[in-house]
């Protein structure tokens, strides 16, 4: 089944009195989502309207809006006078670096992965950190990034069994799609290594270290550096590389 796409005339839906959803595609599709994220830059930069917030998914963008002060088919005549732009048309992306620590208790699942893939846990490294990932969306937790563009031969279904408690930073995989819980919760992903970064810090800022539309390269690290920079992370004396992607 080929996947609708309607890039150059998205489907503006209502949903409520202050949010206008608009849909690019009805399948998950990078095309569609770096259309999301142009959208987004587009009403979060104009002065002509008042945007309270833009959250964007997979293929769709829900556009929250002062109903007090403007009305829909106004918020869906901005956004349709958005350049048309996707993929390389769209703008620069950001790319971020994200040390890792693989197997081990960082990653009790990696024997999973590799025995799945048909391969050493070394290879299932060297091919989880090969790519760069894009990050299409974050939701289910706050600052969890879902991230396409894996290598799929280490797509790997998710626990039939799945965990209470995760820890923080744990990176994992889930079918074709990999991840990082930003904080511990329960979780059924297939767990290879972990992260000392903290990817959502509540008090700071800029909340998620990871936003949608950044382009996510993992770096493998030994557990003593895994270490070291844990306790940088906690003293604030370490920072991501986050860089203009290429």
């Amino acid at each position: 089944m080929s996947v609708a796409i309607y890039i150059d005339d998205p489907k503006y839906l209502n949903a409520g009195e202050s949010c206008v959803v608009a849909e690019f595609a009805d399948e998950i599709d990078r095309g569609a989502n770096d259309a999301v994220m142009n959208l987004k830059k587009h009403l979060l930069n104009q002065k002509n309207i008042p945007i309270v917030e833009c959250l964007p998914t997979y293929r769709s963008l829900a556009i929250y809006f002062d109903s007090t002060a403007v009305s829909a088919q106004e918020v869906i005549a901005e956004a349709r006078s958005a350049p048309k732009a996707a993929g390389e048309e769209a703008g620069a992306h950001m790319s971020i670096s994200i040390p890792v620590c693989y197997g081990g208790e960082y990653g009790p699942d990696i024997a999973n992965v590799a025995r799945h893939a048909g391969i050493s846990e070394e290879e299932v490294i060297k091919r989880h950190s090969a790519r760069a990932c894009h990050c299409y969306m974050i939701g289910f937790l706050p600052g969890f990034a879902y991230l396409g563009g894996m290598d799929e031969t280490i797509a790997t279904p998710r626990l039939a069994n799945p965990r209470t408690v995760i820890k923080g930073g744990s990176v994992g995989i889930a079918g074709k799609q990999t991840g990082i819980y930003p904080i511990d919760s329960p979780g059924g992903w297939q767990l290879i290594g972990r992260t000392p970064l903290r990817l959502f810090t509540p008090e700071a800022a800029r909340p998620t270290l990871i936003e949608a539309g950044y382009e996510v390269r993992f770096l493998p690290v030994t557990e003593e550096e895994y270490k070291k920079i844990a306790a940088e992370t906690a003293v604030g004396g370490y920072e991501a590389l986050i860089t203009e992607a290429k």
